[in-house]
């Protein structure tokens, strides 16, 4: 089965990007960047999955020259109009940004930097930063959508930066995006997701309570599901979790590791700036409890699980 959905792509002129981490998001991203026609380089730490992806990939058509694989950032970056990245975490983000090897070091002035990494507002400014200083263009970019957003190409993609690089990236990055916004300046992208994780916490608890309320109770949960899901308590988390999480699946998805990492995040610019999210510090030490309960890749929605 391929990594990547085929879907329509909007015309856009072939240019040389490069991609930068190739896992469960990256890998289909940069294939939808290869099956819209353009010459995609991709860099992955482990040299494997990106000669995997070349296998793929490389026999689709583009104007530029072959799809191919770099052995670091820098090579992957040199001779890309636009360099996209999905890494783990801030410091995975420096390491293939900075230093002689990094992407930066690689790319030559006005070429882009968009970053999908879920990361800090922190690093995206200190990153820009860095970018405007090299003559380089920098856009923070985490996205919404999960593993099977980026296997269709239907990413939501909230923005940090600056207009003109924006504008030149967007019809780019539609290959894997339905939505790509600019929401303000750098940062602004990172907190934009930040507000994001801190509604699927608070959906995610009350579902989970709900649930095992109904069960309980005795209800045909799925039945409930069913009919409260044609009113004011409809969700994307009641839609496409609901009935996993009555039927205690939770081998799929987004994992908590994950999400623990991106409420941490979120936490920590709350101190910054003085938000007050009780409920979300609450639902961050449940995850705690699913992952006391061996529950470390699970996906989020497993925070029932504690509540059985």
């Amino acid at each position: 089965m391929s990594s990547t959905n085929l879907k329509t792509y909007d015309a856009s002129p072939a240019v040389r990007v490069a991609f930068l981490g190739l896992g469960v998001m990256g890998y289909p991203m940069a294939g939808h960047l290869a099956l819209a026609g353009h010459q995609v380089t991709v860099y992955n730490r482990t040299a494997s999955k990106s000669a995997a992806w070349c296998e793929e990939f490389s026999g689709h058509a583009n104007t530029l020259g072959v799809n191919a694989f770099a052995a670091t950032p820098r090579e992957a970056a040199h001779s890309a109009d636009i360099v996209f990245c999905c890494v783990g975490n801030d410091q995975d983000l420096r390491s293939v940004t900075l230093g002689s090897d990094g992407a930066f070091a690689g790319m030559q002035p006005g070429t882009i930097f968009v970053d999908h990494t879920t990361a800090s507002a922190v690093v995206a400014r200190e990153l820009g930063a860095v970018a405007q200083t090299l003559g380089l263009q920098f856009i923070d970019a985490p996205v919404s959508g999960g593993q099977a957003g980026a296997q269709n190409g239907l990413l939501t993609v909230m923005c940090g930066g600056h207009t003109a690089p924006f504008d030149r990236a967007r019809p780019v990055a539609l290959a894997f995006a339905r939505a790509f916004t600019l929401l303000g300046d750098q940062g602004a992208g990172q907190l934009a997701k930040m507000v994001n994780q801190i509604c699927i916490a608070g959906v995610v608890q009350g579902l989970s309570e709900a649930i095992a309320f109904g069960q309980k109770a005795g209800l045909d949960m799925n039945q409930v599901l069913d009919v409260i899901g044609k009113g004011a308590a409809q969700s994307w988390q009641m839609e496409n979790r609901g009935k996993t999480m009555v039927s205690d699946k939770f081998d799929f998805g987004f994992a908590v590791d994950w999400m623990r990492k991106d409420l941490g995040l979120v936490l920590d610019e709350a101190k910054r700036n003085g938000a007050r999210l009780p409920v979300t510090a609450l639902v961050d030490q449940f995850y705690a409890d699913v992952q006391a309960l061996g529950g470390q890749r699970w996906d989020t929605s497993s925070l029932i699980k504690r509540l059985r």
